[in-house]
């Protein structure tokens, strides 16, 4: 059965956790879909992840809708969140409207994510108004790392862990439906959880949030450039496979690759015909 916003809220009802894993293919997000995981997020990660970026700030709309399209066909029962790029929606409320439309038309989301708290809830509110489900991200916001200084832990002052209630608050009070909250310490995101009617999403915010999210890259050892302290291997992919590439071009070097069984006959008699 497809999830949607209906069973996130319900899910926050009855204190089921929610999962989400990224996904930026239509071959994995089939994957995750079928291991039963509740919503995939095509994030801007594939900068970092998919294109080799040192950030997400270079990540267009094109890039986006690209990637959510081939998502979207593979996610049959998950719902599939889009990240709206950099400067997407900060120019106008205009803008972020036209292109989160863009993203649910031509990437056949289901619903879209924008990070950001007090300052981007008017936009939330008018995406949430054109019929587009929003979910928000707080604590610390990978587009803005530049303004951050760095991947830094949000909310450890008393006056930051104060901002981020009221940025949660703020975004629930625009209409969106569930909240991301990243790289926060695990009590102030519990608090955050405990003062929120829609779910919380955490990565880096600990378990006493609604759900969590990882970069499904960092969760099965395929990107090594750098592991957040967060990320937790469930499984190390990336040496599997690069021991099969490894075996592969031996076999190919070797001339051992393919095989009888790997070819396609022909008659004898067709080929004696050919000299």
């Amino acid at each position: 059965m497809k999830n949607t916003v209906l069973t996130f809220a319900q899910a926050k009802k009855e204190g089921t956790k929610i999962s989400m894993l990224t996904a930026y293919d239509y071959s994995t997000a089939k994957l995750i879909n079928d291991a039963g995981v509740n919503s995939i997020l095509v994030g801007d990660s594939l900068g970092n992840v998919m294109l080799g970026y040192e950030d997400t700030i270079s990540v267009t709309m094109e890039d986006m809708i690209h990637h959510a399209r081939a998502v979207s066909r593979g996610a049959k029962d998950a719902m599939v969140v889009v990240d709206m790029p950099f400067m997407s929606y900060q120019t106008s409320t205009y803008d972020a409207v036209v292109n989160a439309g863009r993203i649910m038309k031509e990437g056949r989301a289901n619903a879209v994510k924008l990070e950001g708290g007090r300052t981007i809830a008017p936009t939330i509110k008018a995406i949430v108004d054109a019929g587009i489900p929003v979910c928000a991200h707080i604590g610390l916001t990978p587009q803005s790392i530049n303004a951050f200084g760095g991947h830094k832990v949000q909310g450890k002052s008393i006056e930051a862990a104060k901002k981020l209630i009221d940025d949660a608050l703020a975004v629930q009070e625009a209409g969106a439906f569930t909240v991301v909250i990243e790289a926060v310490p695990a009590k102030l995101a519990s608090l955050i959880t405990q003062k929120l009617d829609i779910p919380t999403i955490g990565i880096g915010a600990g378990s006493g949030c609604d759900g969590q999210v990882l970069v499904y890259q960092d969760m099965v050892g395929m990107f090594s450039d750098f592991t957040p302290k967060f990320v937790k291997k469930f499984a190390n992919v990336g040496e599997t496979m690069k021991a099969a590439f490894k075996q592969y071009d031996e076999e190919v070097k070797a001339g051992t690759f393919p095989e009888e069984c790997h070819t396609y006959a022909i008659d004898d008699e067709i080929i004696e015909k050919l000299y």
